[in-house]
């Protein structure tokens, strides 16, 4: 059997099973364990796959993108643990982005006392939040609004950021794999892309629940970023990945 063919068998296989084990694959593929881990590698660099401990399942497609009030729910620990990494990479008198989410929106209450920075965002929520309890400089994107996700989205937004230079974006997502990020609202690619051409850093922040997912549109390549802050629960095979490249990862 040929490896493409081998391949997608795997697929498959793993498609009507979610979770498939090492040595339910060398069964029926008839292989070695060595070879069923060089196809694992090479489906998941084409981030169709993703290894877990002793197997491999497929990418969870996210069809929907999670409304505000729903994503406020999951994750806290992690989410927190992650805002107070971000704050300490941020240095007086940055200027900087902070993305819409609620990953994003713990960064900001961890800013609020800080009169030396100048903060940019399209989040609604944030920005109330800063406006009530900031003491540094405020700028909101504008542009047609996600109520939903209570965020700015397209083009005129974009075109506000296309006009800035800032020293650090703070970026989030609700899917990413190896590949990069993705998102099932097109609306929100011009944005993303937008601010990763006017920052000088580029930092993805995200707990791992949100990795190996996938959403129908493609933003940009993970190599985009300077650095990930995520949580401890990223699989090993990942943060090695990341490493190799040349990523910075922070653990929570």
């Amino acid at each position: 059997m040929i490896p493409a063919e081998r391949q997608r068998k795997l697929l498959n296989l793993i498609s009507h099973q979610d979770i498939v084990s090492i040595n339910t694959l060398v069964d029926v593929l008839g292989v070695s364990h060595m070879t069923v881990r060089r196809d694992i590698q090479k489906l998941e660099d084409e981030g169709k796959v993703i290894s877990v401990s002793g197997g491999v399942q497929t990418l969870e497609r996210l069809a929907i993108e999670p409304t505000h009030n729903d994503k406020s729910l999951l994750s806290p620990k992690e989410k927190n643990a992650i805002g107070e990494k971000a704050v300490t990479l941020i240095p007086m008198g940055a200027s900087i982005y902070l993305d819409a989410g609620t990953t994003t929106l713990e960064i900001a209450k961890k800013l609020a006392e800080r009169e030396d920075l100048l903060i940019v965002t399209n989040d609604f929520v944030i920005a109330n939040f800063l406006m009530e309890y900031g003491k540094g400089e405020i700028f909101h994107t504008g542009g047609r609004v996600n109520k939903a996700n209570r965020s700015s989205v397209g083009e005129l937004a974009a075109q506000f950021l296309q006009h800035i230079s800032l020293d650090i974006a703070f970026i989030s997502t609700s899917s990413w794999n190896m590949n990069g990020l993705s998102t099932p609202d097109e609306n929100k690619i011009p944005v993303k892309k937008a601010i990763i051409n006017s920052s000088q850093q580029r930092i993805l922040v995200s707990d791992s629940s949100k990795c190996g997912k996938v959403a129908t549109f493609f933003i940009c390549p993970l190599t985009v970023f300077d650095s990930i802050i995520c949580d401890n629960a990223l699989p090993d095979n990942l943060q090695k990945n990341i490493a190799e490249m040349e990523i910075t990862l922070y653990l929570v």
